[in-house]
């Protein structure tokens, strides 16, 4: 009896081995595809919604690797439904630059972008600020209310919009939310969401740094994000606008006001973080472009903060706490409006 059992141990300790090893390994980082190739919703079973496809020198997020020995990365590509994708490894290049503790004992990728060891230290960054560039969304996106009188003398035009401010890791999403209410967000119904409880001043606010607040953006950024942010709806989207508005208010603001239908460099653009926010806060600004070649436009930066995110810290604090990353997509066009 005791053969057997110990048999019958070892055949599940057996199984529970084989099923960890084909689970999906969370990490943080950045891929750069070298070539156009598909982006599988299962790569597995080879589907592709929408025949999505990485396109050759654009940037995107990771958020899981298949295994520690990787042969396909999970990413976010903007747009896509669903936006996660799984590309093969052999299609561009892959810096890791967080893992799980239970990971630190792989082998890193090798960089693209080694970070410098003066700019390394701080904490995993808790929370992310993405500041896009309405121009470039509006062009995919022609659309929504927010879009139809974009012109070059509007804020919008002429100044970064606040998309949301995101806690992290990545996945701490639809805190406490009920399934029938994730349903609504999943299907874009954004209409059909509740209205976060927020005061006329917030709202305001808001509304002057979230252009998309029009197609209802708020009500889908607080039940993803800000359910998990902690406090009330008034708090999230107040300090969420106020941190927005240091941006806008920075020479950040002016360099991408004075680039408009040129190139813009991410060397450029954290410079001019370091300078608005004290040095080494650009290295905590990732930028993501659209597109290839010349037609490779930016549409995003995400902002690592660490520390008094909830508080009253200044966005300079918020940034040199947290760790550094890579740049991210490298340069992009700076589209114009109207687009």
């Amino acid at each position: 009896m005791r053969t057997i059992a110990a048999s019958l141990s070892s055949a599940a300790l057996m199984m529970i081995a084989l099923g960890s090893a084909h689970a999906d390994v969370t990490v943080t980082g950045t891929f750069t595809a070298t070539q156009t190739c598909p982006a599988f919703q299962s790569f597995r079973k080879s589907t592709n919604p929408g025949d999505v496809k990485v396109e050759q020198n654009n940037t995107y997020e990771v958020i899981a690797k298949n295994k520690p020995d990787a042969t396909h990365y999970r990413i976010v590509v903007e747009g896509a439904e669903p936006e996660e994708r799984w590309v093969d490894s052999s299609c561009g290049r892959v810096e890791i630059t967080d893992r799980r503790p239970q990971e630190t004992s792989q082998s890193p990728v090798a960089p693209t972008a080694p970070i410098e060891p003066s700019t390394a230290s701080g904490l995993r960054a808790t929370h992310l600020l993405a500041m896009g560039w309405e121009p470039a969304f509006c062009e995919g996106h022609s659309d929504k209310i927010e879009c139809y009188e974009l012109t070059s003398a509007s804020f919008a035009g002429t100044h970064l919009s606040l998309h949301g401010l995101w806690p992290q890791p990545r996945g701490t999403q639809y805190c406490n939310v009920t399934p029938d209410v994730r349903d609504i967000d999943d299907n874009h119904d954004w209409i059909d969401l509740p209205e976060p409880e927020m005061s006329p001043d917030t709202l305001k606010q808001l509304a002057a740094v979230m252009p998309g607040v029009q197609s209802k953006l708020q009500r889908h950024e607080w039940i993803v994000h800000g359910t998990c942010f902690g406090g009330n709806a008034d708090s999230y989207f107040a300090r969420a606008a106020g941190l927005a508005e240091a941006v806008d208010a920075s020479k950040v603001s002016h360099l991408f006001a004075d680039s408009v239908g040129k190139s813009l460099s991410a060397e450029a653009i954290r410079a001019a973080f370091d300078d608005a926010f004290g040095a080494g806060a650009g290295a905590r600004v990732a930028v993501s472009c659209h597109g290839r070649g010349d037609n490779r436009k930016i549409t995003e930066l995400t902002i690592g903060l660490a520390g008094d995110v909830k508080g009253s810290a200044g966005l300079g604090e918020l940034m040199r706490a947290a760790q550094a990353v890579p740049p991210g997509c490298p340069s992009g066009f700076v589209e114009r409006a109207p687009f």
